[in-house]
């Protein structure tokens, strides 16, 4: 079964799926290793892997190597943050199948102005396209498809913008009808009520997407409750985790002038060796060299 089926028939089984954020190859092989049922192709981790806002900075071809290395090492399905889209209907219709080909499973589109602003930036800027605009771009990637088990999910930005419940369920319930197989629906509140009200109120056909960052009191078991959510993604956790032991780690360094302590509380090379599938060079190197 291809990835994208598993994908496809996990949604349409009811089951709510998990996908852990990776900014590289090595963060998605520890994400599957720990049970997550799929990879979030994060444009927000991979632009702070390098240094830059979550702007729409770093090129279209920037993010769809790293999501066509990720695809490669892993088992599970990637769902690739495509932003916007990189332009409208017609370079929608272009990139997708380069996702597709690249070996994501899905692609997740927002319905921000290009270039876009990071979602939940404090001050950020958060203009949506016009209903209808977005609707284009949704059906050309549906139609741009070759596997009709790759997966569109449309992201509705209202609430981020601050448009009220009646505006993210009209784009929402639009964005169905141009073809989304699913709608994934973000808010910034430290609460979950903007977004319980939603669900409450969601009269599609199509399953939705959370994101819990800003409400991560939410757990797996309340959101799978609700009935009507598929997917839930943890959207920025591997560079946060990263970052914060790296700082740690370079901390204690500096504060002891050496390696000796910190060095017992660190993985083995042995272990960093093995993620690098060393055992599989062996392989080839035993049957092939001579």
């Amino acid at each position: 079964m291809t990835k994208n089926r598993i994908l496809r028939d996990a949604l349409a089984g009811g089951k709510l799926l998990t996908a852990m954020a990776a900014h590289n190859p090595l963060a998605a092989k520890l994400a599957e290793e720990a049970g997550f049922d799929a990879v979030w192709g994060s444009g927000f981790e991979l632009s702070a892997s390098y240094a830059v806002p979550d702007a729409n900075i770093l090129s279209m071809g920037t993010h769809l190597e790293m999501m066509r290395a990720i695809a490669s090492v892993t088992a599970i399905p990637l769902i690739a943050d495509i932003d916007t889209g990189f332009g409208n209907a017609v370079n929608v219709s272009y990139v997708v199948p380069q996702y597709e080909a690249a070996g994501a499973s899905a692609v997740v589109i927002e319905d921000k102005t290009f270039p876009k602003d990071t979602s939940l930036r404090a001050g950020g800027r958060q203009e949506l396209v016009r209903v209808d605009e977005f609707q284009g771009k949704v059906a050309a990637a549906v139609s741009a498809r070759h596997d009709r088990d790759f997966m569109v999910i449309a992201r509705v930005e209202a609430l981020i913008a601050g448009l009220g419940q009646a505006e993210a369920q009209k784009r929402g319930l639009a964005y169905q009808e141009a073809g989304a197989d699913a709608v994934l629906i973000h808010s910034k509140q430290t609460t979950p009520d903007e977004i319980l009200s939603f669900i409450a109120a969601w009269q599609g056909s199509i399953p939705l997407v959370l994101v819990p960052t800003a409400y991560p009191q939410l757990t797996e078991a309340d959101i799978a409750a609700l009935g009507k959510v598929g997917i839930v993604i943890y959207g920025n956790h591997a560079i946060r985790a990263a970052v914060g032991a790296m700082r740690s780690v370079f901390a204690q360094i500096r504060r002891d002038g050496g390696i000796r302590e910190v060095d017992k509380t660190l993985p083995a090379v042995k272990e960093i060796i093995e993620l690098q599938d060393d055992a599989r060079m062996r392989r080839i190197e035993g049957k092939f060299l001579r």
